[in-house]
């Protein structure tokens, strides 16, 4: 085996270009009329949740596994990881014939645990929540001899994500920006890094969420920060210490570092369902998340769609509330006399307004006064803000007192 060049240079670049090529699939530049209409830039999506395990991590696990050498393959891997990292590590080992076994914390959900074994892993369920199940792994790493992968923190993993940036700039020569998701910094690291040496001019801009911004805080203390707690529905970014051994390079080509609220992250899982037919997990999501905080108009920005492995329930969650937040669906509130012929008429203004009717709620025991105080919640689909604020004042203007109340389907 030829010796491998120094990690995060031109050279390693190249040579981990040409080794992932045998194990991802192409992911081509997608045109986004949606996001390019909102921003007034042309935007490409680079969908790495097309990507063979459903996320970019099999790009830095397998040119970690082609760096090592005989002895340290004939050991066997071992990795800690309750989603993409743990897939992409297993599917690369099978591929080079390489034992793999992933430690995942107990709270792992089943269908996660049973496709790692499908790739050939050996599973181990260890702890309740990723540290304690890292600090697993690298005691059995110790014990056995087993070469640890980390997901992050390593200059081989990050030079094999930084694939992304060469596939992007030789489709797309003249991006002006690259956008790319943040958990501990290992993909940001190997994209920012290729993406200046290949053209300093291209603007590289780090998106974390804002329930787990250790990056920005890092950077803003200059020195790798802890965050003391993370609360984000954008699991596979949900880190409180980013790396350090890629902090310096995150330094030095990272341009700008967003954090987006979850609330955006979930108005934009619907944007991407409807307008791209797509499915991109919350932390694949940063990157069009961040778009609109972007002050920038007529660029060719590229951004990272980094996976797509979303739980069914999850997703059921994310549109129901992305539907309730973009006023699509609402509940209101209105006091009828009790006597027949009120639902009738209540449901015919509606009609008229165009209002879909989702749920009925009728309650005859709100007030003893039962002339007018039997409660009618209605739960209904509308268009948008504009479409509900139409409804709201029709109800209004015949007779109806209509109040929003918290909807809950």
């Amino acid at each position: 085996m030829s010796e491998k060049n120094e990690s995060l240079t031109l050279p390693a670049f190249e040579e981990a270009y040409e080794d992932v090529k045998k194990v991802t699939l192409e992911t081509k530049l997608i045109y986004s009329d949606y996001w390019s209409g909102t921003t007034g830039n042309k935007v490409y999506l680079k969908p790495e949740n097309l990507q063979r395990t459903g996320a970019y991590k099999v790009r830095g696990a397998y040119y970690k596994i082609s760096t090592m050498s005989e002895e340290e393959r004939e050991k066997g891997l071992i990795t800690a990881s309750a989603g993409n990292h743990a897939q992409g590590v297993a599917y690369a080992a099978k591929s080079y014939g390489v034992k793999a076994t992933i430690v995942m914390p107990t709270s792992t959900p089943l269908i996660k645990v049973n496709r790692t074994k499908a790739l050939g892993a050996e599973v181990i369920l260890h702890g309740d929540v990723y540290d304690e199940a890292c600090e697993h792994a690298l005691k059995l790493a110790d014990e056995k001899g087993y070469t640890f992968v980390h997901p992050f923190d390593d200059l081989d993993v990050a030079t094999g994500q930084g694939t992304i940036a060469m596939e992007i700039i030789k489709e797309l020569p003249t991006v002006d920006m690259i956008l790319v998701p943040i958990g501990g910094g290992g993909l940001a690291t190997g994209v920012g890094t290729l993406a200046k040496l290949l053209n300093p001019k291209i603007k590289v801009i780090g998106v974390e969420p804002a329930g787990a911004n250790c990056m920005q805080e890092s950077i803003k203390n200059g020195k790798v920060t802890t965050l003391p707690t993370v609360n984000t529905i954008a699991d596979g970014t949900a880190v409180k210490t980013p790396g350090e051994k890629i902090f310096p390079y995150i330094q030095k080509n990272i341009d700008e570092i967003i954090a987006v609220p979850d609330e955006d992250l979930v108005v934009s899982f619907l944007d991407m369902v409807e307008n791209h037919k797509m499915v991109v997990e919350n932390s694949g999501l940063l990157s069009v998340a961040a778009l609109r905080q972007l002050d920038v108009r007529d660029k060719r920005i590229v951004c990272v769609l980094s996976g797509g492995n979303m739980d069914i329930i999850t997703m059921s969650s994310v549109v129901q509330q992305g539907l309730i937040m973009r006023d699509r669906i609402f509940t209101v509130s209105v006091l009828l006399p009790d006597k027949p012929g009120q639902l009738a008429s209540v449901a015919g203004v509606v009609a008229k307004t165009g209002g879909n009717v989702i749920k009925l709620e009728h309650n005859q025991f709100v007030s003893i006064n039962r002339n007018a105080a039997v409660e009618l919640r209605i739960t209904l689909e509308a268009f948008g803000s504009e479409h509900k604020m139409e409804i709201m004042n029709t109800l209004e203007e015949n007779g109806y007192k209509p109040k929003l109340v918290r909807t809950n389907i």
